[in-house]
């Protein structure tokens, strides 16, 4: 593991002489603004609860109030955050010509709010939903407010069908975003993995595609052996070295 001032320099040199540079972003980015880590030991969501039970596509369609009671205030939450200094900094970086874009394993969208141009959102978003039944898209906020008017599950204006948040849920496929991601890869010479455990698939195999990798993660992760930079602090500690 790298000292912390040394690491900021190396890291930014790295970036200097790297033809392309993308970032992976996980739950680990988000946790300064409020946004709780999902897998962390001991204190994540997932340690608490199974994902399957909770957050899957079978929850959805067999108990759709229990899956809308358990999973939107949280997410109503996600939306009304604000971008923290790892946010602001990769956005910077982005800016500056030191990175080519974020591939963010986040559903909360603060890459964008932070001024991030190029983002692949490999597990959606909570812009929009649309109707399982006749596919009919709407702003995410048409679920928050059905739910806080007491219609649960929230259905489908046209069609009553029950609506679904345009996120991927367990047991569903892979978005677009990520084969674009896998697209954006091919090329790709540095891989700087920001706050994520590299545990969620298939996005963990991500670090096998790069020539170069870069871990900032509190934690250790099963890709640390072949990063030549390796930094086990909080996201934020280390981006505000480039504010």
């Amino acid at each position: 593991m790298e000292d912390l001032f040394e690491a900021v320099a190396k890291v930014n040199q790295i970036l200097k002489r790297s033809r392309k540079t993308l970032v992976l972003t996980g739950a680990g980015a988000s946790t300064e603004s409020g946004i709780p880590d999902y897998r962390s030991k001991g204190t994540g969501l997932w340690q608490k609860f199974d994902p399957m039970e909770k957050a899957s596509i079978t929850a959805l369609l067999t108990n759709p109030e229990e899956f809308y009671r358990f999973n939107l205030p949280r997410w109503s939450k996600y939306i009304q955050a604000e971008p923290n200094v790892t946010h602001r900094a990769l956005a910077r970086l982005e800016e500056n010509g030191l990175i080519y874009g974020v591939i963010t394993q986040n559903i909360d969208g603060l890459h964008q709010k932070a001024g991030s141009k190029r983002v692949w959102e490999v597990h959606g978003h909570l812009r929009t939903c649309h109707c399982l039944e006749c596919g009919t898209s709407y702003p995410f906020t048409e679920l928050i407010g059905q739910f806080n008017q007491g219609i649960n599950p929230p259905n489908c204006p046209q069609c009553r069908g029950i609506l679904r948040p345009d996120v991927v849920l367990f047991e569903d496929p892979m978005s677009q975003d990520y084969y674009s991601a896998l697209e954006e890869m091919k090329d790709c010479e540095t891989l700087m993995v920001v706050g994520s455990s590299l545990q969620v698939y298939p996005v963990a195999e991500l670090p096998r595609l790069a020539p170069k990798l870069i871990i900032i993660n509190k934690e250790p992760t099963p890709w640390d052996f072949k990063a030549i930079i390796v930094v086990h602090e909080q996201a934020g500690k280390f981006f505000e070295k480039f504010i």
